[in-house]
């Protein structure tokens, strides 16, 4: 009988305790809780992203701030279900993207916030190759070439007849779907056969430890990296002005003579997350300080005046895209800003 009252105390006094009113929970809950913003998507702007950041919460450490790097594709299928504040993206968002957007009620700004070249790298040992042209990429990338090119003498007989290793960015990357269009045509037409990691830092070392190895990737980790990889000169024989073989550089990315491979790069904000005070002010510290950190990590600025008109499209809080729906194939940032601006009034 003792025992039985003993058991009885005990469950009357943690039902007591289990009743504590609902608000002192929620007041405990909250001590000490940061805001948080969440940012996810490509892993080419991912380096920029996480600059800002770092650099922002030495001088703000009073919000929590995570970069994810899931691609450009991985990171708007959750932007797309409310998941992320931020999507880094390293294509313009697409026609379907935007749908998806639309249907879950989710309007976005779009901010262009630097521009990146792709790197073509080979092996350091690889001394059959001082450039290349962008019908020979087709022809080791095009989805046919799965089953006829096996060697690299299947490109050129000049070139050695040993397997060729492809490297490249997975599915979901941006980075696969831009090159995939610049160079065969069509964005997510391309090979299976090749090693592909949504890491690039995984390219960088299957490239640097292979003689027979040819990738792709942003030219900032080719310039993190370029003791380890050699880079290749494009000629892109498209061109009427007969430019030639052109190496990816910060001016030939900035002035449009690296071809077909140089792109903008951009963050999409949630319009209602861009309401919050902790996103507002980490977006203008981005847009404030991203040119200066951009070109830290690798990238190239965008010019002053394009990086001015960004300013006033997230000041003004303009959402949609610049590019769903529209061909904007070889114009500048900042022409395509004024268009916008010129046709709004």
């Amino acid at each position: 009988m003792r025992q039985l009252f003993i058991a009885l105390f005990a469950t009357i006094l943690l039902a007591s305790c289990g009743n504590k009113p609902q608000g002192d929970n929620k007041e405990a809950a909250n001590t000490g809780a940061k805001p948080q913003i969440k940012i996810d998507g490509s892993s080419t702007v991912e380096p920029i992203s996480e600059a800002v950041a770092e650099d922002y919460k030495k001088k703000n450490d009073s919000v929590d701030i995570t970069v994810g790097t899931s691609g450009t594709g991985g990171g708007f299928k959750k932007f797309g279900r409310n998941e992320t504040d931020i999507s880094d993206a390293s294509r313009p968002i697409t026609h379907s993207e935007d749908s998806i957007c639309k249907a879950a009620n989710i309007d976005y700004i779009e901010l262009p916030i630097a521009y990146d070249g792709l790197a073509v790298v080979v092996n350091k040992d690889n001394t059959w190759l001082s450039k290349i042209t962008v019908k020979e990429l087709k022809k080791m990338w095009e989805p046919d070439a799965q089953t006829k090119i096996k060697k690299w003498s299947d490109v050129n007989p000049a070139w050695p007849k040993e397997e060729i290793h492809l490297f490249g960015p997975g599915t979901a990357s941006g980075t696969y779907d831009y090159f995939t269009e610049a160079i065969n045509g069509k964005s997510k037409s391309s090979r299976g056969d090749y090693t592909a990691s949504e890491d690039d830092n995984v390219l960088v070392q299957g490239i640097a430890g292979d003689k027979y190895a040819l990738g792709y990737f942003g030219l900032a980790y080719y310039e993190q990296n370029k003791d380890k990889l050699k880079v290749l000169p494009i000629d892109n024989e498209k061109k009427e002005d007969g430019d030639g073989a052109i190496t990816p550089t910060a001016e030939t990315v900035k002035n449009g003579t690296y071809q077909p491979l140089s792109r903008p790069l951009f963050i999409y904000v949630n319009k209602k997350s861009s309401a919050k005070n902790e996103v507002k002010a980490f977006v203008d510290y981005y847009l404030a300080n991203g040119a200066k950190l951009a070109a830290e990590v690798g990238y190239v600025a965008l010019p002053d005046e394009a990086n001015q008109l960004v300013k006033q499209r997230w000041t003004a809080g303009t959402t949609g895209s610049l590019f769903v729906g529209k061909n904007n194939v070889g114009m500048k940032m900042e022409d395509l800003l004024k268009s916008e601006q010129t046709t709004a009034k």
